[in-house]
């Protein structure tokens, strides 16, 4: 027995249908009609690294930014995969302002760095609340290994600001502010002809980058 099926309204217009749908995709539309692009997801896009820092008050992960910052980024990364940060501390810490860690040792010896980045501080990103951001001296392209978590909105710290370059932010603290806030009430005094040391070394005891 042969079946027959009554086409359907759709079906009987598609030959008319079909020049004024094409005539309303667009040229790359097309393209993929003919060569059979995949549709790619949104959840499909690469994800952002991300670097885990395990410290004596806890752990907090840090997402990256490399197409803003990719030299920055970079930088950083080689340092945690060298392994760079274990045993470093958070050496200089003011409440209203921010933390930094990753170039002294408990005993505030400077740990011996790489040649300094250039200064990628005009990327849009700003010194805000949990923002991670690279220290530097009053050079702009001094920035080496040592990072620092903005406490609080630090406009004065975004470009041009505060002597024409601003500070190169790189990362954003993605879990584990609560970490981060205990760095940032831990006692301080001075130290080794610094200020703002912690009383209580606050160290590094590792840093790795996470698998997407």
């Amino acid at each position: 027995m042969t079946l027959f099926f009554k086409p359907t309204f759709l079906e009987l217009q598609m030959p008319s249908l079909m020049p004024n749908l094409f005539k309303r995709l667009p040229l790359a539309s097309l393209l993929c009609l003919a060569l059979g692009c995949g549709v790619i997801e949104e959840s499909e896009a690469a994800a952002p690294p991300k670097a885990e820092i395990k410290t004596n008050l806890g752990s907090f992960v840090i997402e990256l930014y490399p197409d803003k910052a990719p030299k920055t980024v970079a930088n950083f990364i080689q340092y945690v995969d060298e392994g760079f940060y274990a045993g470093t501390t958070f050496h200089r810490v003011i409440p209203n302002f921010m933390v930094q860690g990753g170039g002294h040792l408990a005993n505030l010896d400077r740990k011996p760095t790489r040649a300094p980045i250039e200064i990628e501080s005009r990327n849009g990103l700003k010194n805000d609340a949990g923002w991670v951001a690279m220290a530097r001296t009053s050079s702009p392209n001094s920035a080496s290994s040592q990072f620092f978590i903005n406490v609080v909105n630090n406009d004065g710290l975004n470009h041009p600001n505060p002597d024409g370059h601003g500070y190169t932010v790189f990362g954003k603290v993605v879990s584990g502010m609560d970490v981060v806030e205990k760095i940032r009430k831990s006692p301080t005094g001075s130290s080794g002809g610094m200020r703002d040391v912690p009383t209580t070394a606050i160290v590094i005891e590792s840093a790795k980058m996470l698998k997407p």
